[in-house]
């Protein structure tokens, strides 16, 4: 029982690591330096903040490590309940950190050419930028795609709240169709923005339910085959 809620409290802990990192880089820092209808602006933003812009890649870099670290211990978590939504899981949390991976690339790609220029400085600026985002978008795939097994297996295991895994399954579910309907009805961002509302809800309640009582008392009783080694 002490390997079951310390495996589920490490797991919390990268889970939180994840959403502090991603909240920072994604919310914050991009919105500081990358100003959508002006090329001009981003490139003056990047050479005059350069330290922000290099705070930005490590943190995607940092969300990259995160995710991976909590997708590995979600599947040593999980892995004896249910091992193909643990390994689906773990698979899907692994893709969308590639997805960052390039994003931070990208991103570095872009601070280089701001402060070393290559042709049209603004213009290869602005388009670095502009594909690291939908990088975010597309990856938001599967980051919707891991959210479901792990709502599974809350259910599967009845390790957490019932109500918890049925969020996480609505909010992986809403992730996975934001990027359509973001692309395909470009005037509603608002119905896009919605459809994430219960992944949000559900990744805050899982990191704190995982990190205050990491799992249920009743845990290795009701499922003692599931306990991890």
């Amino acid at each position: 029982m002490q390997t079951l809620t310390r495996t589920a409290r490490t797991t919390g802990l990268f889970y939180l690591g994840l959403a502090v990192t991603g909240g920072l880089g994604f919310l914050l820092v991009r919105s500081r330096l990358f100003v959508a209808d002006d090329p001009a602006a981003t490139l003056a933003n990047l050479v005059e903040h350069e330290g922000l812009a290099r705070f930005g890649v490590v943190l995607e870099m940092l969300v990259v490590l995160t995710q991976t670290l909590a997708a590995v211990w979600f599947y040593r978590l999980f892995r004896r309940a249910d091992p193909v939504a643990a390994g689906s899981i773990a698979a899907f949390g692994l893709v969308n950190a590639v997805a960052i991976l390039g994003s931070a690339a990208l991103l570095g790609t872009a601070l280089e050419v701001a402060l070393s220029p290559i042709g049209d400085a603004a213009v290869n600026v602005q388009m670095l930028y502009l594909v690291s985002g939908q990088l975010w978008t597309v990856g938001s795939l599967f980051f919707g795609l891991w959210l479901i097994p792990m709502g599974w297996c809350v259910l599967r295991t009845g390790w957490m709240p019932r109500a918890l895994g049925w969020v996480l399954i609505a909010g992986g579910i809403g992730y996975v169709l934001s990027p359509f309907v973001g692309y395909l009805v470009p005037s509603a961002g608002a119905v896009s923005d919605i459809l994430t509302v219960p992944a949000t809800v559900g990744e805050l309640w899982m990191v704190g339910y995982l990190l205050t009582r990491g799992v249920r008392a009743q845990a290795e009783e009701r499922s003692p085959a599931a306990v991890p080694e």
